[in-house]
C-alpha cells in the first residue's frame, strides 16, 4: 500500500519542552488530552476541522501517518469552530490507533502533540495554515491518571523550495478546479529544465509528466535530476481528498483535464516545449505508475508512451488483495483471517486492512475512513462515487468492512484493466508501437503484482491489433524501481521523439 517512495513533506522540528500537567488532579485511571488554541491563532474565523493528538517515544515527533508497526497511539476528534474559549478533550472513547485500547500504554516518557487540520485544500496534518503545538515531554500513567493539555500555539507554513535556474515550482490557475470546487484553486507542478534552457533560446525540448509515488509534493521536483531532451513535471499529490491521482473523479474534480488542457499547454508555452504529442510521456512509480498508466489510455492522443513501476492496483479484481467484486469484506478473506495489506521481502505480514484503516478513521472527519487523506481513502474519493451530501461514498463499511456493491459500477471506470478490454477497439491502434510499459516486482510490499499478472494475462489475449506492450513481473523484486533505469527509460523516450 502506497507509502512507496514517499514525497517531502513538512517535519515538525519544533524543540522538546517539558511541561507539567496544567489539568486540575483527577482520580486516578485513564490518559487524558485537553486541546485549546490560542487566542493568537484563532484566526478572523474560527475554523472547523480535525484536532489530532500524536504520542510518540520520547524525545521523537509523532507521525500521525505511520500505521507500521510498532505504533503509538494517534486520537482524533472534530472540533467546529474552534475559538479560545473551547477546549477539545480526547480520551480512551475518542476515535483512536491501533485498536489496542489507549489505557493499555504502558507507563513511561513520552512526547505528545496536537494539531488541528482545516486547510481545504491539502489533506496533511501538517497542511500549511493547520495550528499545532511544540511537541510536550512528559510521563505518562494510565493507571494512575495523566491529564495534559496542549495549546496551539503555532502555524505551519508552507515548505515550498527556492527556485532556482533549473527548477521552477508553479501554481496555475485553475478555471475547471475552482468551477468544480466553487472557491479559486490552482494546480501545482514542480518544472524541472534542461541545464541549458537559458543558453539554446531557440531549442524545443520534449515534455514528461514524472508522477512520484503516494503523496509525493510537487516539491519533489527538486529531487529530479535535469535532461538535455526534456521538460520534466511533477504534479502536486496532494489535494482536498489526498492526493487526486491527476486524474477526472467525482469527488476530486477534473483533474486530469486540468492537467492536460490548462497545466500542460501553459508549461509546453512557458518553457518551448514542441507541443506535439509524439514528444509527450508519461512515467512515475506506485502511486505514479497507476497515474501514468492511467493518463496513457484515459487520453491516448496526447502522450507517446508510459513507464510505469510498480503501479497501484490496475484491477479492482485485486486491489490489494480484496476483490471488490467477489469478496463480501475488505477485512476478511474467504478463509475467515484479517486480509494482508503490507509484507516484508520474506512474507511476513506488517499490517492488515483493518488495520490501517482504523488509522484512517482516526485522521477523517467525523470519523469517516473515506475523509483521512491518506491511502484507501484516496482510492475511494478517486475511483468512487460522491454521496448526496457532497463526500466520497465509501466502498466498505469503516467498523465491519463489509463492502458495498453498489458503488462498483462507478469503480469500474478506473479498472485499467477493464479499460484495456472494454474499449481495445479503439484504444489498440493508439497504443500500438509499444506505447504501455509495465514493471512490477513479484514480492511487491503492498501485493500489487497480483493486479499486474492479471492485466498481463488480460493483454495477452487481446487482438486486432495484438497488444505489443511489456509487462513485465520480476522475481526477487519488491516494492521499488525496477525494469529499466532511468537512464534506459529518457533514451527510450527520446529515440520514440526523435529527439537528440
Amino acid at each position: 500500500m502506497p507509502l512507496r517512495p514517499v514525497a517531502a513533506v513538512a517535519v515538525l522540528v519544533a524543540p522538546f519542552v517539558v511541561v507539567v500537567a496544567a489539568e486540575p488532579a483527577k482520580p486516578p485511571g485513564g490518559l487524558r488530552f485537553v486541546v485549546k488554541i490560542d487566542p493568537k491563532q484563532v484566526g478572523a474565523k474560527p475554523a472547523s476541522g480535525r484536532v489530532l493528538v500524536g504520542v510518540a517515544k520520547a524525545k521523537e515527533v509523532p507521525d500521525f501517518t505511520n500505521y507500521r508497526p510498532p505504533v503509538l497511539p494517534i486520537l482524533g476528534a472534530d472540533a467546529e469552530m474552534f475559538t479560545a474559549d473551547k477546549t477539545i478533550t480526547l480520551d480512551a472513547a475518542s476515535d483512536v490507533f491501533p485498536l489496542t485500547p489507549l489505557n493499555d500504554l504502558p507507563a513511561g516518557e513520552y512526547a505528545v502533540q496536537a494539531v488541528f487540520a482545516t486547510n481545504p485544500d491539502i489533506n496533511l496534518p501538517t497542511a500549511p495554515g493547520n495550528r499545532y503545538c511544540e511537541p510536550v515531554s512528559v510521563k505518562l500513567d494510565p493507571a494512575a491518571g495523566t491529564s495534559l493539555t496542549l495549546t496551539l500555539d503555532k502555524v505551519f507554513e508552507d515548505q515550498e523550495p527556492k527556485e532556482t535556474p533549473t527548477h521552477k515550482y508553479l501554481h496555475v490557475p485553475s478555471k475547471l478546479l475552482s468551477d468544480f470546487h466553487g472557491r479559486p484553486v490552482v494546480y501545482r507542478v514542480g518544472v524541472v529544465l534542461p541545464q541549458s534552457f537559458d543558453k539554446e533560446p531557440g531549442k524545443k525540448y520534449g515534455l514528461i509528466v514524472d508522477v512520484g509515488g503516494f503523496g509525493t509534493r510537487y516539491s519533489h521536483a527538486h529531487e529530479v535530476e535535469p535532461d538535455p531532451r526534456f521538460v520534466q513535471i511533477v504534479p502536486d499529490g496532494a489535494g482536498p481528498l489526498g492526493d487526486p491521482y491527476q486524474v477526472n473523479s467525482a469527488n476530486n474534480g477534473p483533474y486530469g483535464d486540468a492537467l492536460v488542457k490548462e497545466v500542460i499547454p501553459h508549461v509546453e508555452k512557458t518553457y518551448r516545449c514542441g507541443g506535439d504529442p509524439r514528444t509527450r510521456f508519461t512515467c512515475g512509480i506506485s502511486t505514479g505508475g497507476w497515474v501514468s498508466l492511467a493518463l496513457q489510455l484515459f487520453y491516448p492522443d496526447v502522450f507517446n508512451g508510459c513507464w510505469a513501476q510498480c503501479p497501484d492496483s490496475v484491477t479492482f479484481e485485486r486491489l490489494e488483495l480484496i476483490d471488490l467484486y467477489a469478496d463480501p469484506n475488505a477485512y476478511v478473506n474467504a478463509f475467515g483471517f484479517d486480509r494482508p495489506s503490507t509484507r516484508t521481502p520474506d512474507g511476513d505480514v506488517i499490517s492488515t486492512v483493518r488495520h490501517e484503516v482504523r488509522l484512517e478513521r482516526v485522521l477523517g472527519r467525523g470519523g469517516r475512513w473515506e475523509l483521512s487523506g491518506r491511502d484507501w481513502a484516496c482510492w475511494n474519493a478517486v475511483y468512487g462515487p460522491r454521496g448526496k451530501d457532497g463526500r466520497p461514498v465509501p466502498a466498505w463499511d469503516g467498523k465491519t468492512g463489509a463492502i458495498d456493491k453498489t458503488v462498483l459500477d462507478h469503480w469500474k471506470k478506473y479498472d485499467l484493466k477493464l479499460v484495456l478490454e472494454q474499449n481495445w477497439a479503439k484504444l489498440g491502434p493508439k497504443l500500438a508501437g509499444g506505447k504501455v510499459n509495465v514493471w512490477v516486482g513479484e514480492s511487491d510490499d503492498y501485493y500489487l503484482n497480483a493486479a499486474v499478472h492479471r492485466l498481463k494475462e488480460a493483454a495477452e489475449k487481446l487482438k486486432d491489433p495484438p497488444f505489443d506492450g511489456k509487462v513485465v513481473i520480476e522475481l526477487g523484486k519488491t516494492h521499488d524501481y525496477g525494469g529499466w533505469t532511468r537512464e534506459e527509460r529518457l533514451n527510450a523516450m527520446a529515440a520514440r521523439a526523435g529527439l537528440k
